[in-house]
C-alpha cells in the first residue's frame, strides 16, 4: 500500500525521549525540589487524621507553576500510605473547579469517588437529579464507614467566581453533620484575593490554615528541569545552555515551573522533527514562539463572557475585511451581538474600558488617532489569526449559537 510505511520511518529515527510524560503538569514526582518547608507545613496540619482527630481546612494559594498542586497531591498521597500503615482509613479526593464548577456537579464528583463508581448505576448521574437529594446522596455515602476524607478543591476561584460559594458552605460545614466520617477541605487558588468575595464564615472556616507557594527562581527551576530531564530524556540529548534557556525563560515570567517544563517538553518535540538527535536552543527559541501562542488561546479562553464579546465583534469586523477598526464600529457590532444573543449590553464607556483591558493582555494592539473636530478614537488590530481566535472564542457556547443563528445576517447592515 502507497501508505504502509508511515510510522515505520518515525520509529527508526533516533528517539530524543525517554518518557515525555515527566515533563506534563499531571505528573508528580517522588520528590519535588525546593518544596520542602510546605511540604512540612502540610504535613503538620494533616497528621491529625493519623490520630484520630480532624484536621484543620487549609487554604493554598500562589502564582501559576509554583508546585501547589504536585505537593498536594504528593502530601495525600503519603498521608493514605501512612494511615493504611497504622490502621487508619484516610481518603483523599482531588477535584479541578475548572472543570467541575458547579455545586451539583461538585457534589456528584465526590460520591462517584466515594463509592468507587462512576456517572453510572452506582453513582450520581452528573446531571437530572434534584441537587438536594446529591446532597443527600453524599452525605449518606461519607457517613458509611468510619474514616477521614480530605477534599482537595484545586482552581476554587473558578467555581466561586462562575456559581459562589454555596459549595464550600456544605463542605467547610459539614462535620456538624457526621457522625462517622471527619471531613477536612483544602482550597488550591491562583489568585488570594478571591477569598475576599467568600462569605465571612466561607471564608473563615476554609482559611483556617494558610500555606503560601513564592514563585521559583532560575536557580530553582534549573534544579526542577534536571531532575525531570534526567527521566525524561535520553542520554546525552540535550545540548549546552537548553536547560539554563528555559529555565531563565520561565523566571522572567513569576518563576513558573510549569511553563519551564513546557518548553523544555516542546522543545524536544521540535527536535525530534527535526530529526537532529539534541535538542538546542535554537529548539528553546522555537519552542518559546510557540508556547506563547498557545498562552494566547489560553488567555482567550478563560476571559469573561463580556470580553469575549468585545473580542468577537473585532474578529468578524476583521473578517470582513475592514483593515482601520474603530471603537466605534467595535461597540455598534457588539451591541448588535449582544441583542442578538439576549445579552445585556454595557456601555460604551465601559466597553472602551474592556477594550484597553484586551490591549494589554496583548490579544489586540491599539492606537490613538485625532479624527479633528470629531476629536478622538482607537484603531484596533489583532495580535493573534482570526481563524485562531475564530477557534478559541467558539469552545464558548454563548457565542457559538449566536454566531450560527444570526451574525452573518446582522452584520451585514453595517
Amino acid at each position: 500500500m502507497e501508505h504502509e510505511g508511515i510510522f515505520r520511518m518515525w520509529l527508526e529515527r533516533k528517539p530524543i525521549f525517554k518518557n515525555r510524560e515527566y515533563l506534563r503538569p499531571t505528573y508528580t514526582p517522588e520528590r519535588l525540589p525546593h518544596r520542602e518547608e510546605q511540604i512540612h507545613q502540610l504535613a503538620r496540619i494533616l497528621v491529625a487524621p493519623l490520630r484520630g482527630e480532624t484536621p484543620s481546612n487549609i487554604f493554598i494559594y500562589g502564582k501559576t507553576g509554583t508546585g501547589k498542586t504536585a505537593t498536594v497531591k504528593y502530601v495525600i498521597k503519603e498521608l493514605e500510605k501512612v494511615g493504611k500503615e497504622l490502621q487508619r482509613r484516610v481518603e483523599g479526593i482531588y477535584v479541578n473547579c475548572e472543570m467541575v464548577n458547579t455545586r451539583y456537579r461538585v457534589l456528584a464528583t465526590l460520591v462517584n469517588c466515594l463509592v468507587g463508581g462512576d456517572r453510572g448505576a452506582r453513582g450520581v448521574p452528573m446531571t437530572g437529579w434534584p441537587t438536594d437529594a446529591v446532597y443527600d446522596c453524599f452525605l449518606r455515602s461519607l457517613d458509611s464507614t468510619e474514616r477521614v476524607v480530605v477534599i482537595v478543591m484545586d482552581e476554587v476561584d473558578r467555581l466561586v467566581a462562575k456559581n459562589g460559594d454555596d459549595v464550600l458552605y456544605d463542605l467547610t460545614r459539614i462535620n456538624s453533620e457526621l457522625r462517622s466520617t471527619k471531613v477536612s477541605v483544602i482550597g488550591i487558588s491562583n489568585d488570594a484575593r478571591f477569598t475576599t468575595y467568600l462569605d465571612p464564615r466561607v471564608k473563615s472556616s476554609l482559611g483556617e490554615e494558610e500555606i503560601v507557594f513564592p514563585p521559583y527562581n532560575a536557580i530553582q527551576l534549573k534544579d526542577i528541569l534536571e531532575q525531570r530531564a534526567s527521566e525524561a530524556f535520553n542520554p546525552r540529548v540535550l545540548g549546552e545552555g537548553v536547560i539554563q534557556l528555559c529555565a531563565a525563560h520561565a523566571a522572567r515570567e513569576h518563576g513558573d515551573a510549569r511553563r519551564a517544563l513546557d518548553l523544555l517538553r516542546v522543545a524536544g518535540e521540535l527536535a525530534e522533527r527535526d530529526n537532529t538527535g539534541m535538542v538546542t536552543v535554537e529548539h528553546v527559541r522555537r519552542a518559546y514562539e510557540k508556547v506563547e501562542q498557545d498562552k494566547m488561546m489560553e488567555l482567550i479562553r478563560t476571559l469573561p463572557s463580556q470580553s469575549k464579546l468585545v473580542l468577537y465583534s473585532v474578529l468578524l469586523l476583521t473578517e470582513k475585511g475592514r483593515n482601520r477598526i474603530t471603537t466605534g464600529e467595535v461597540y455598534e457590532a457588539y451591541r448588535r451581538i449582544c441583542r442578538s444573543g439576549g445579552v445585556d449590553v454595557l456601555t460604551p464607556r465601559r466597553v472602551s474600558d474592556l477594550i484597553s483591558e484586551l490591549d494589554m493582555l496583548g490579544v489586540i494592539s491599539t492606537q490613538l488617532i485625532s479624527s479633528g473636530r470629531y476629536g478622538r478614537t482607537k484603531e484596533i488590530v489583532l495580535n493573534i489569526s482570526p481563524v485562531q481566535l475564530r477557534a478559541a472564542l467558539q469552545e464558548d457556547d454563548s457565542i457559538s449559537t449566536i454566531d450560527v443563528l444570526t451574525l452573518p445576517r446582522q452584520l451585514t447592515l453595517m
